[in-house]
């Protein structure tokens, strides 16, 4: 998701062996792909536990094919998907805990999806959220998502080792070839490609915290150094750029000595807890959704104290309308620790540090474009990535990007920019009407 995240774990490098590749490889999965044919006809209990599951989803237009090639259609109207189940136990399986079962089945091949599975799981999303209003209080607690693990100093290295340590060559396949940027792009104009969009979220994010050549400025969190790069080239700031991942940061260094940029920019090797200094700006892209809101209050602090009398602050990052758990599959196979939070949650930070909050911006569907072009060039990718882990994986990240997706289409997430700066900071812009006098987006790329 906004994965820029200055606790990254060290990436594998693009030369590694595969046997290095399996051997980092996360485990995801326990459900093998294996032949699951039954040859008997599902009971009558089973088709009243498929129609019963429907209603408690809110009856959703799916129709249910069991094993046997039965077919439960959907209850009141026309279905315009099909799930596919394989065997009775991947029944009894989704009935106990569909939020994580759903992602186990499909990603092991135990369910299958005939139609469009991003459109189907926001038909789903939407269904669900209707339908959860009226659920009782045991099927709430039976259908539970898991609070989300430690993300502690020490815990959250081997949280982002499970979802990072998969190897620059696989993100390469399929994230945008100008910064490697895995964090939502900005469609400033709809025919935009992705490599275009996502160096107009670079420039949007440079024009809303004002920099000028010469100012000095903090990144928690640099992934693989786009923007501390992007910050410096057209901007001539010195970037100070925080991230644990020693490959990742090995690649920004190489990338901006080929660029000419190293006597600009200083990528540390090191936790964003341990930032010092002050600076005329402090930025964060894809990283408050890791930190856990055990750590809003030290995050305030350090942020409080490193920027300068007029600096600007900008967090950019995955959250909610309301409060809610994530995914019970997503936290426990693809983002352990993870916690988007609520528009409220994400004050309390703004709050605690006595900030002026100068600009809240929403770039939800933005962020639906961007996975759904993810997805593409994923898809079109799916042998090398089969060859380069499995068909387990190739099967989860497909559910974990058409998920995500469905997720940002249904408003279940929201992708929030904030700017903010100390309160007693009388040196503002009067307008915003500056970030908009020229185009973000370059012309061509």
């Amino acid at each position: 998701m906004d994965h820029n995240s200055a606790q990254t774990s060290a990436q594998k490098p693009a030369t590694s062996t595969r046997a290095n590749e399996q051997s980092r490889k996360p485990h995801i999965l326990n459900l093998p792909l294996q032949d699951t044919h039954v040859d008997r006809a599902p009971h009558s209990y089973e088709r009243w536990l498929v129609a019963k599951l429907m209603r408690m989803a809110g009856s959703p237009p799916i129709r249910f094919r069991l094993w046997n090639d039965d077919v439960i259609e959907p209850h009141g109207q026309p279905a315009r998907f099909t799930v596919h189940l394989a065997d009775p136990k991947a029944l009894y399986t989704l009935v106990t805990n569909p939020n994580l079962a759903f992602g186990d089945l499909y990603s092991a091949g135990r369910l299958s999806i005939e139609g469009d599975l991003p459109d189907l799981m926001e038909a789903l999303y939407r269904a669900i959220h209707q339908a959860r209003q009226k659920w009782p209080r045991w099927l709430e607690a039976l259908w539970r998502n898991h609070a989300p693990r430690s993300t502690s100093l020490s815990d959250a290295r081997d949280n982002i080792h499970h979802h990072y340590d998969l190897g620059n060559d696989f993100y390469q396949l399929w994230l945008d070839s100008a910064e490697m940027q895995y964090t939502c792009a900005y469609y400033e104009r709809p025919e935009l490609s992705l490599e275009q969009a996502q160096l107009a979220k670079l420039e949007h994010v440079c024009r809303k915290l004002r920099l000028r050549p010469g100012m000095t400025v903090v990144e928690a969190g640099c992934g693989w150094g786009g923007l501390a790069r992007y910050m410096a080239r057209n901007y001539g700031v010195k970037v100070h750029a925080y991230n644990i991942s020693r490959e990742q940061v090995s690649y920004a260094r190489k990338q901006a000595r080929k660029q000419g940029l190293e006597k600009l920019i200083d990528y540390i090797e090191d936790d964003y807890r341990n930032i010092q200094g002050q600076y005329d700006a402090f930025v964060s892209i894809g990283m408050l959704e890791h930190v856990g809101k055990e750590n809003y209050f030290g995050l305030s602090e350090l942020i409080k104290r490193s920027l300068k009398p007029t600096g600007m602050a900008l967090i950019h990052s995955i959250g909610r309308n309301r409060p809610m758990l994530m995914n019970a599959w997503i936290e426990k196979r693809i983002f352990p620790g993870a916690y988007p939070p609520s528009i409220g949650e994400f004050m309390t930070l703004c709050e605690h540090g006595d900030f002026s909050v100068l600009d809240v911006e929403n770039l939800r569907l933005h962020y639906a474009r961007t996975l759904s072009a993810w997805m593409d060039r994923f898809n079109a990718a799916e042998g090398a990535v089969s060859e380069m882990y499995d068909e387990h994986f190739t099967r989860a990240w497909r559910m974990y990007l058409a998920g995500s997706i469905a997720a940002f289409q249904a408003g279940s997430l929201q992708l929030f920019q904030v700017v903010f700066t100390h309160g007693n900071n009388n040196h503002l812009p009067a307008t915003r009407q500056d970030l908009y006098n020229f185009p973000a987006a370059p012309e061509n790329f």
